[in-house]
């Protein structure tokens, strides 16, 4: 193994995206949380079956620095994300709600604004949430609720399955380490682009995912690994970062619609397919593995990330699939 593919290794698991998940682990431990409780934690959204199916429930608060210093950008995200958070459970969102907490009407204004601006162009509209007028800051947090007929969760993958990514670069870096390829992109193919994650799901073709997220695909594709009670090898070799990025800032980076996909091999080239019809880069870049340790691979050497069994990071693992 070469020491740069060792330091990177260790880069990465100190970064702080990365670690930031820790408190995951921290927060389900004082509320009784497992894997195993209604609503499967673990997940991006939680899920609760219904006669018709399954409904979903997702929610995010916001870091108030990043609230502050780019309110507008900061509601979009509060749409963007959530939204997200609902296809990676193959479901379509219903309707969204927002906390907001602002010293008065006018510094909330942008903040309004943005979440307004996201809602209509994606579709879903915002029903209501909490207002506070009269806070020392501005801070905002946004629920959202959707529905699946198939979920897909992050609790079925298995050892054999490829490890795919689905990434739109299309898109800048817009603050810290937050891609997004949504600023620019027209109203139909944000609708679509989401769209696409239940039309696999339904059609069978997806065995597992996840929604990229702060902890960049290397930390996603541990709360992956995890949550399934696998291992998996990440070829850096087979990530293509976009034009101008290092590989290391993009394996911790946040994109705006990002997917880890967990598929049979026989159906890896059709899931793919259909990303790269929209315009988004997709293609394998790991494959699941028995164990618990998720380990990267570049230029034929391997090293160590990270091995959940030794070191948990949600502390979410369950035995058993959360449907039949």
């Amino acid at each position: 193994m070469t020491e740069a593919l060792a330091d990177l290794a260790a880069t990465l698991r100190a970064h702080p995206a990365i670690r930031s998940k820790l408190g995951i682990a921290r927060a389900t431990g004082m509320l009784g949380l497992s894997g195993s409780a209604p609503g499967c934690p673990g997940d991006d959204a939680a899920m609760i079956a219904t006669a018709e199916g399954f409904d979903l429930l997702a929610g995010e608060g916001f870091i108030p620095a990043f609230v502050q210093a780019d309110p507008w950008f900061a509601g979009w995200c509060g749409v963007m994300v959530n939204l997200s958070d609902i296809a990676a459970m193959g479901g379509r969102a219903t309707a969204l709600v927002n906390q907001v907490w602002a010293p008065n009407a006018e510094a909330a204004a942008p903040l309004m604004q943005g979440l307004r601006e996201a809602a209509e162009a994606y579709g879903v509209p915002i029903v209501g949430g909490h207002t506070n007028f009269a806070a020392a800051d501005l801070n905002l947090a946004v629920s959202v609720l959707g529905k699946a007929k198939t979920p897909l969760t992050s609790f079925d993958a298995a050892p054999g399955e490829v490890l795919l990514a689905a990434i739109d670069h299309r898109g800048r870096y817009v603050n810290f380490d937050n891609f997004c390829a949504a600023l620019n992109a027209p109203s139909d193919r944000l609708r679509g682009d989401l769209a696409l994650l239940p039309d696999l799901s339904e059609a069978g073709l997806l065995s597992a995912g996840k929604d990229i997220s702060q902890g960049g695909i290397a930390g996603t594709a541990l709360m992956l690994c995890e949550c399934s009670g696998v291992g998996a090898v990440l070829d850096l070799d087979r990530i293509q970062p976009p034009a101008g990025v290092p590989l290391l800032r993009w394996l911790h980076s946040f994109p705006s619609f990002g997917f880890l996909l967990s598929v049979a091999p026989e159906r890896a080239a059709e899931v793919c397919l259909a990303f790269r019809k929209r315009g988004i880069w997709a293609d394998p870049i790991g494959t699941m593995t028995e164990g618990s340790a998720l380990r990267l691979q570049k230029d034929g050497e391997i090293a160590d990330f990270w091995d959940h069994a030794r070191a948990p990071y949600l502390s979410l693992t369950r035995k058993e699939p959360a449907h039949a």
